[in-house]
């Protein structure tokens, strides 16, 4: 079952939905020209920094072994999108991720939820596809989200922080929690699946 926008509020504050920061406003208000929590999904703001494919690197990819997050940094390089944007030019691939962390817990007694990302439909429309591809979320799933970018338009598309370019969509799993089985992404804070670095005692 999805989550309609008042069960995503619920499960927020039940702390089964951790979403940081909480996008914001909860309700469309007469003093703000946009809610982010749709009717049944909540939008999620572009994160400060891209991931950009090197060039010429002499390799070809086998993923049939998998763990793909050990070499993802030696395929590209970040940067940090500045106060004039970055402009996507037509045909070429990124990587992002979202400004906001994902937590969904599996707590016993607890209703447990998966999730999808999905592009917007206003940026579909320009020809920018926003995580076109394996959308799925997990249960247990920790961290920043990944999206993978890629412009289809005759025209260069200016990306800066914070713009609304994806949705996340909530979903029930179960009745019978799942045992955990973390991904090799969990707790990723970098588009290349970095866990995030110990904070300081």
């Amino acid at each position: 079952m999805i989550l309609s926008n008042v069960e995503i509020l619920a499960a927020l504050d039940a702390k089964d939905l951790i979403v940081t920061p909480e996008p914001s406003p909860r309700r469309p208000t007469e003093y703000q020209d946009s809610c982010p929590y749709d009717t049944c999904s909540v939008n999620l703001q572009l994160g400060e920094e891209i991931t950009i494919p090197k060039k010429g690197k002499p390799i070809t990819l086998d993923l049939r072994k998998g763990g793909v997050a050990k070499f993802l940094p030696e395929l590209y390089e970040s940067r940090m999108i500045d106060a004039g944007g970055f402009a996507l030019e037509p045909n070429k691939f990124i990587l992002a991720r979202t400004k906001e962390r994902v937590s969904l817990p599996i707590r016993e007694g607890r209703p447990c939820y998966a999730a999808r990302i999905e592009g917007r439909s206003s940026f579909a429309r320009i020809g920018l596809l926003v995580h076109f591809t394996a959308p799925t979320i997990h249960a247990g799933f920790e961290g920043t989200i990944t999206l993978e970018m890629i412009n289809l338009a005759e025209y260069p598309i200016s990306l800066f922080p914070g713009m609304e370019v994806c949705q996340l969509i909530v979903e029930t799993v179960g009745p019978t929690p799942p045992f955990s089985n973390p991904s090799e992404f969990q707790s990723q804070s970098t588009t290349t699946g970095a866990p995030a670095k110990p904070r300081p005692a």
